[in-house]
């Protein structure tokens, strides 16, 4: 399939997209993360999150503070983590758009260990045009 060409405004404005997405990806990944952890085990520990993703300790704490500092989340000293109002809205979207990609990658049979692992990159980087026509997509397919 031949490359759309592209202006180079479009193309400056398509990578500031991609940056600003990637930019917020890991507050997106933690709060829900967090969400998830607190609805399965009832709290949310720096030491969860630190398996969860993989991640040492130190960074889960470092990236713990930018969150809280972003008032995504509150924490203490040898405290559970927890989700301020801001980002419980942020974790249920975040849940919400990742849902909807899984369901348009199954809706197109892709497997569901890829789509599972495929979602959790894609989700970060549509738009709502996009996700719009996703969910379309799902709901007359019935995997909505």
């Amino acid at each position: 399939m031949p490359k759309t060409r592209t202006t180079a405004p479009a193309q400056q404005t398509a990578h500031q997209r991609t940056r600003r997405d990637h930019a917020s990806e890991v507050a997106e990944d933690y709060v829900e993360a967090v969400a998830d952890l607190i609805d399965r085990s009832g709290e949310c520990r720096v030491r969860d999150l630190a398996e969860r993703f993989g991640v040492s300790h130190v960074t889960v704490v470092r990236t713990v503070g930018r969150l809280q500092a972003d008032g995504l989340v509150t924490t203490e000293p040898y405290k559970p983590i927890g989700l301020t109002a801001k980002g419980r809205r942020l974790a249920k979207a975040c849940r919400e758009r990742h849902e909807t990609v899984y369901r348009f990658l199954l809706a197109i049979g892709v497997p569901a260990k890829v789509a599972a692992v495929d979602a959790e990159g894609l989700e970060h980087h549509v738009s709502k045009a996009t996700l719009d026509r996703f969910r379309a997509i799902t709901s007359r397919s019935g995997n909505s």
